[in-house]
């Protein structure tokens, strides 16, 4: 298991901090062309040779280093402004996923499919249905209460409260499994503080009530769902 860190880190060098920027932008600009993209396969391949230290390691870190370049490839060939988000994304995950086959591979790794247990459908469904699902659940429980917005310039991130909702929903079921009840206050009383500038400068009463009766559903159902995790995991898990 500690060669797959040791790849982990010895990729995060190489893909984050020993990479600047401007390899990046050259390697974006050239694509195969650029010496940078192989400086940087290169780079990967001495820095696990090094953090792995095994000779026999010489032949893994061949193909780790070359997986590693025909990734970033496929990346720089496909990817377009408005898709680098994705491709990134993708990226980072077959990077991943070729750290972990190389050290299966090395150390003849077997997967453990005895963490599938019950304990992780019970934990993989709460954590699931405080994403998207609660948000789809509360948006129509309060659907009937939307104010009209009366800012048209309206300047905040697109879909910022769906993420913010699902953000903090995660953390209370954190934070319940983990018995920081306190720390759900925490997190009420700092969203509240917030949002109250918001609120007051908009002076509506309606968008405020709006605003307290989907936070308060989010905070109720992300209590709920942490406390019935809790007791399957206690009586099932």
């Amino acid at each position: 298991m500690i060669i797959i860190v040791k790849l982990l880190l010895a990729h995060l060098l190489g893909d984050f901090l020993l990479q600047p920027t401007s390899w990046v932008l050259d390697k974006e600009s050239k694509k195969h062309k650029s010496k940078y993209l192989y400086i940087h396969i290169l780079l990967h391949g001495i820095l696990a040779w090094i953090f792995v230290g095994e000779m026999a390691f010489g032949w893994f870190v061949l193909g780790l280093a070359l997986a590693h370049g025909g990734i970033d490839f496929l990346k720089l060939q496909f990817q377009k402004n408005k898709t680098k988000r994705i491709w990134f994304v993708v990226d980072q995950i077959l990077h991943l996923m070729t750290i972990v086959l190389i050290a299966s591979l090395y150390k003849n790794l077997t997967v453990d499919f005895s963490v599938f247990n019950n304990q992780f459908w019970i934990l993989i469904t709460g954590i699931l249905f405080l994403t998207k699902p609660s948000s789809i659940i509360i948006k129509n429980i309060i659907s009937i209460w939307t104010p009209e917005s009366k800012n048209k310039n309206d300047d905040s991130l697109e879909n910022a409260g769906n993420y913010i909702g699902i953000f903090e929903r995660l953390f209370v079921f954190c934070f319940i499994l983990t018995g920081h009840f306190e720390a759900i206050g925490f997190l009420l009383a700092a969203k509240s503080i917030f949002r109250f500038g918001d609120l007051k400068e908009a002076k509506d009463r309606k968008l405020t009530e709006y605003v307290l009766i989907g936070t308060l559903l989010s905070f109720g159902i992300a209590l709920l769902t942490g406390l019935l995790v809790q007791f399957g995991l206690l009586h099932f898990g």
